[in-house]
Protein backbone atom coordinates (compact mmCIF):
# COMPACT_ATOMS: atom_id res chain seq x y z
CA UNK A 1 0.00 0.00 0.00
CA UNK A 2 1.45 3.34 -0.98
CA UNK A 3 1.81 6.10 1.55
CA UNK A 4 1.88 9.88 1.23
CA UNK A 5 5.39 11.35 1.17
CA UNK A 6 6.61 12.76 4.46
CA UNK A 7 9.38 15.16 5.31
CA UNK A 8 12.41 14.23 7.39
CA UNK A 9 10.58 15.51 10.47
CA UNK A 10 7.74 13.06 9.97
CA UNK A 11 5.15 15.62 8.88
CA UNK A 12 3.07 15.28 5.77
CA UNK A 13 4.69 16.95 2.76
CA UNK A 14 2.80 19.87 1.28
CA UNK A 15 0.76 19.02 -1.78
CA UNK A 16 2.03 20.51 -5.00
CA UNK A 17 -0.02 23.45 -6.27
CA UNK A 18 -2.27 22.77 -9.23
CA UNK A 19 -0.69 25.65 -11.15
CA UNK A 20 2.78 27.11 -11.16
CA UNK A 21 3.43 29.54 -8.36
CA UNK A 22 5.52 32.52 -9.38
CA UNK A 23 6.97 35.43 -7.43
CA UNK A 24 4.20 37.65 -8.74
CA UNK A 25 1.33 35.27 -8.07
CA UNK A 26 2.54 34.27 -4.60
CA UNK A 27 2.74 37.91 -3.50
CA UNK A 28 -0.39 38.93 -5.45
CA UNK A 29 1.63 41.74 -7.00
CA UNK A 30 -0.89 42.55 -9.71
CA UNK A 31 -3.49 43.35 -7.04
CA UNK A 32 -1.04 44.89 -4.58
CA UNK A 33 0.41 47.40 -7.02
CA UNK A 34 -3.07 48.57 -8.02
CA UNK A 35 -3.92 49.64 -4.45
CA UNK A 36 -2.09 52.98 -4.63
CA UNK A 37 -4.74 55.41 -5.89
CA UNK A 38 -3.80 59.09 -5.65
CA UNK A 39 -6.82 61.42 -5.57
CA UNK A 40 -5.21 64.71 -6.54
CA UNK A 41 -6.11 66.12 -9.95
CA UNK A 42 -3.76 66.41 -11.70
CA UNK A 43 -1.87 63.80 -9.71
CA UNK A 44 0.61 65.41 -7.35
CA UNK A 45 4.06 63.79 -7.67
CA UNK A 46 4.41 63.46 -3.87
CA UNK A 47 1.07 61.83 -3.15
CA UNK A 48 2.29 58.35 -4.12
CA UNK A 49 5.04 58.61 -1.49
CA UNK A 50 2.46 59.61 1.13
CA UNK A 51 0.19 56.70 0.26
CA UNK A 52 2.88 54.01 0.10
CA UNK A 53 4.49 54.95 3.42
CA UNK A 54 1.14 54.71 5.17
CA UNK A 55 0.07 51.53 3.39
CA UNK A 56 3.40 49.91 4.19
CA UNK A 57 3.00 50.95 7.83
CA UNK A 58 -0.38 49.24 7.96
CA UNK A 59 1.18 46.05 6.58
CA UNK A 60 3.86 46.17 9.27
CA UNK A 61 1.15 46.86 11.87
CA UNK A 62 -0.63 43.71 10.69
CA UNK A 63 2.55 41.72 11.22
CA UNK A 64 3.23 43.33 14.62
CA UNK A 65 -0.27 42.31 15.78
CA UNK A 66 0.41 38.79 14.51
CA UNK A 67 3.69 38.62 16.43
CA UNK A 68 2.19 40.15 19.58
CA UNK A 69 -0.45 37.42 19.51
CA UNK A 70 2.38 34.88 19.42
CA UNK A 71 4.17 36.68 22.26
CA UNK A 72 1.02 36.57 24.37
CA UNK A 73 0.67 32.83 23.77
CA UNK A 74 4.27 32.23 24.84
CA UNK A 75 3.91 34.35 27.97
CA UNK A 76 0.72 32.50 28.89
CA UNK A 77 2.63 29.23 28.46
CA UNK A 78 5.38 30.62 30.73
CA UNK A 79 7.93 30.05 27.95
CA UNK A 80 10.59 32.61 28.88
CA UNK A 81 13.06 31.93 26.07
CA UNK A 82 10.32 31.65 23.46
CA UNK A 83 8.87 34.98 24.61
CA UNK A 84 12.34 36.55 24.49
CA UNK A 85 12.75 35.55 20.84
CA UNK A 86 9.25 36.82 20.06
CA UNK A 87 9.94 40.24 21.62
CA UNK A 88 13.16 40.54 19.62
CA UNK A 89 11.20 40.10 16.41
CA UNK A 90 8.58 42.63 17.48
CA UNK A 91 11.34 45.11 18.29
CA UNK A 92 12.84 44.63 14.84
CA UNK A 93 9.45 45.34 13.26
CA UNK A 94 8.92 48.49 15.33
CA UNK A 95 12.37 49.65 14.21
CA UNK A 96 11.35 49.18 10.56
CA UNK A 97 8.09 51.12 10.98
CA UNK A 98 9.98 53.94 12.69
CA UNK A 99 12.60 54.05 9.94
CA UNK A 100 9.91 54.56 7.29
CA UNK A 101 9.11 57.97 8.73
CA UNK A 102 12.37 59.32 7.32
CA UNK A 103 10.92 59.02 3.82
CA UNK A 104 8.19 61.52 4.71
CA UNK A 105 10.80 63.95 6.01
CA UNK A 106 11.58 64.62 2.35
CA UNK A 107 8.07 66.08 1.90
CA UNK A 108 8.27 69.90 2.15
CA UNK A 109 5.29 71.65 3.78
CA UNK A 110 4.32 73.64 0.69
CA UNK A 111 4.12 70.48 -1.40
CA UNK A 112 2.01 68.60 1.16
CA UNK A 113 -0.33 71.60 1.30
CA UNK A 114 -0.88 71.21 -2.44
CA UNK A 115 -2.65 67.85 -2.06
CA UNK A 116 -3.64 67.75 1.60
CA UNK A 117 -7.19 68.85 0.81
CA UNK A 118 -7.78 65.62 -1.09
CA UNK A 119 -7.34 63.60 2.12
CA UNK A 120 -10.77 64.66 3.37
CA UNK A 121 -11.41 63.58 6.97
CA UNK A 122 -8.79 60.83 6.93
CA UNK A 123 -6.30 60.85 9.79
CA UNK A 124 -3.67 58.50 11.14
CA UNK A 125 -5.61 58.50 14.41
CA UNK A 126 -8.21 56.39 12.58
CA UNK A 127 -5.81 53.46 12.20
CA UNK A 128 -7.59 50.63 14.00
CA UNK A 129 -4.52 48.40 13.78
CA UNK A 130 -2.39 50.99 15.56
CA UNK A 131 -5.06 51.25 18.27
CA UNK A 132 -5.07 47.46 18.58
CA UNK A 133 -1.29 47.47 19.10
CA UNK A 134 -1.66 50.11 21.81
CA UNK A 135 -4.38 48.06 23.52
CA UNK A 136 -2.41 44.81 23.32
CA UNK A 137 0.64 46.56 24.73
CA UNK A 138 -1.17 47.93 27.75
CA UNK A 139 -3.18 51.04 26.98
CA UNK A 140 -6.41 50.70 28.94
CA UNK A 141 -6.74 54.03 30.79
CA UNK A 142 -9.85 56.22 30.64
CA UNK A 143 -8.31 58.72 28.22
CA UNK A 144 -7.39 55.99 25.76
CA UNK A 145 -10.88 54.50 25.90
CA UNK A 146 -12.39 57.94 25.31
CA UNK A 147 -10.17 58.44 22.24
CA UNK A 148 -11.44 55.11 20.90
CA UNK A 149 -15.07 56.12 21.38
CA UNK A 150 -14.53 59.43 19.62
CA UNK A 151 -14.19 57.51 16.35
CA UNK A 152 -17.50 55.70 16.75
CA UNK A 153 -18.00 52.00 17.40
CA UNK A 154 -14.79 50.31 18.48
CA UNK A 155 -13.44 48.14 15.66
CA UNK A 156 -13.47 44.35 16.16
CA UNK A 157 -9.66 44.10 16.03
CA UNK A 158 -9.43 46.62 18.87
CA UNK A 159 -12.18 44.89 20.85
CA UNK A 160 -10.27 41.62 20.55
CA UNK A 161 -7.11 43.34 21.78
CA UNK A 162 -8.93 44.80 24.79
CA UNK A 163 -10.08 41.32 25.81
CA UNK A 164 -6.51 40.10 26.10
CA UNK A 165 -4.41 40.55 29.25
CA UNK A 166 -1.79 43.27 28.94
CA UNK A 167 1.86 42.39 28.45
CA UNK A 168 2.60 43.75 31.92
CA UNK A 169 -0.03 41.45 33.45
CA UNK A 170 1.37 38.46 31.60
CA UNK A 171 4.91 39.25 32.69
CA UNK A 172 3.71 39.54 36.29
CA UNK A 173 2.09 36.11 35.97
CA UNK A 174 5.32 34.71 34.54
CA UNK A 175 7.26 35.97 37.55
CA UNK A 176 4.67 34.43 39.88
CA UNK A 177 5.00 31.10 38.08
CA UNK A 178 8.76 31.24 38.77
CA UNK A 179 8.15 32.36 42.37
CA UNK A 180 10.35 35.43 42.00
CA UNK A 181 9.84 39.17 42.34
CA UNK A 182 10.82 41.75 39.77
CA UNK A 183 13.66 42.98 41.97
CA UNK A 184 15.00 39.44 42.32
CA UNK A 185 15.47 38.93 38.60
CA UNK A 186 17.85 41.90 38.62
CA UNK A 187 19.64 40.73 41.76
CA UNK A 188 20.08 37.00 41.21
CA UNK A 189 22.42 35.83 38.47
CA UNK A 190 20.52 32.63 37.72
CA UNK A 191 17.43 34.70 36.84
CA UNK A 192 19.18 36.25 33.85
CA UNK A 193 16.71 34.86 31.22
CA UNK A 194 13.86 36.67 32.98
CA UNK A 195 15.95 39.82 33.24
CA UNK A 196 16.74 39.65 29.52
CA UNK A 197 13.04 39.31 28.77
CA UNK A 198 12.24 42.28 31.01
CA UNK A 199 14.86 44.40 29.26
CA UNK A 200 13.57 43.38 25.84
CA UNK A 201 10.03 44.37 26.85
CA UNK A 202 11.37 47.72 27.99
CA UNK A 203 13.18 48.05 24.67
CA UNK A 204 9.84 47.47 22.97
CA UNK A 205 8.27 50.29 24.94
CA UNK A 206 11.18 52.60 24.17
CA UNK A 207 11.02 51.74 20.48
CA UNK A 208 7.31 52.51 20.46
CA UNK A 209 7.94 55.79 22.28
CA UNK A 210 10.61 56.66 19.72
CA UNK A 211 8.08 56.10 16.94
CA UNK A 212 5.68 58.45 18.72
CA UNK A 213 8.37 61.09 19.26
CA UNK A 214 9.60 61.01 15.66
CA UNK A 215 5.99 61.09 14.48
CA UNK A 216 5.45 64.28 16.50
CA UNK A 217 8.60 65.79 15.00
CA UNK A 218 7.53 64.77 11.51
CA UNK A 219 4.04 66.26 11.83
CA UNK A 220 5.44 69.53 13.17
CA UNK A 221 8.10 69.60 10.46
CA UNK A 222 5.49 69.27 7.72
CA UNK A 223 2.44 71.19 8.99
CA UNK A 224 3.87 73.21 11.88
CA UNK A 225 3.36 72.81 15.65
CA UNK A 226 0.17 74.86 15.86
CA UNK A 227 -1.70 73.46 12.86
CA UNK A 228 -4.61 71.04 13.25
CA UNK A 229 -4.20 67.55 11.83
CA UNK A 230 -6.19 66.19 8.90
CA UNK A 231 -9.85 65.61 9.68
CA UNK A 232 -9.77 68.36 12.33
CA UNK A 233 -7.64 66.34 14.77
CA UNK A 234 -5.28 68.01 17.25
CA UNK A 235 -2.25 67.07 15.17
CA UNK A 236 1.03 67.17 17.05
CA UNK A 237 -0.65 68.40 20.26
CA UNK A 238 -2.33 65.04 20.72
CA UNK A 239 0.76 63.10 19.68
CA UNK A 240 2.89 64.98 22.23
CA UNK A 241 0.61 63.74 25.03
CA UNK A 242 1.18 60.12 24.04
CA UNK A 243 5.00 60.14 24.08
CA UNK A 244 5.25 59.63 27.86
CA UNK A 245 2.68 56.82 28.06
CA UNK A 246 3.99 53.68 29.76
CA UNK A 247 3.31 50.05 28.89
CA UNK A 248 5.52 48.64 31.67
CA UNK A 249 5.48 51.05 34.61
CA UNK A 250 6.80 48.36 36.97
CA UNK A 251 9.88 47.83 34.79
CA UNK A 252 10.67 51.50 35.22
CA UNK A 253 9.92 51.62 38.95
CA UNK A 254 12.15 48.69 39.86
CA UNK A 255 15.24 50.66 38.90
CA UNK A 256 14.80 53.19 41.68
CA UNK A 257 14.71 50.43 44.31
CA UNK A 258 18.44 49.85 43.86
CA UNK A 259 19.26 53.45 44.70
CA UNK A 260 17.23 53.96 47.85
CA UNK A 261 19.18 54.04 51.09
Amino acid sequence: MSTSPRSSKGTRASAKPTSEVTYSSYLALDELLQLQRPLSKPEHPDELLFIIVHQASELWFKLIIHELDRLIELLQAHDTLGALNAVKRVNALVHIVTGQLSALETLPPQRFAQFRGYLGTSSGSQSVQFRAIEAMSGMRDAHFMEVLRQHGEIAPVVQDALKKPTLQQLFDELLSAHHVSLQQIYSEEHQRPLQMLAESLLEYEQGFAMWRFLHVQLVERIIGPGTSGTGGTLGSKYLQKTVSQRFFPKLWDVRSKFFKG
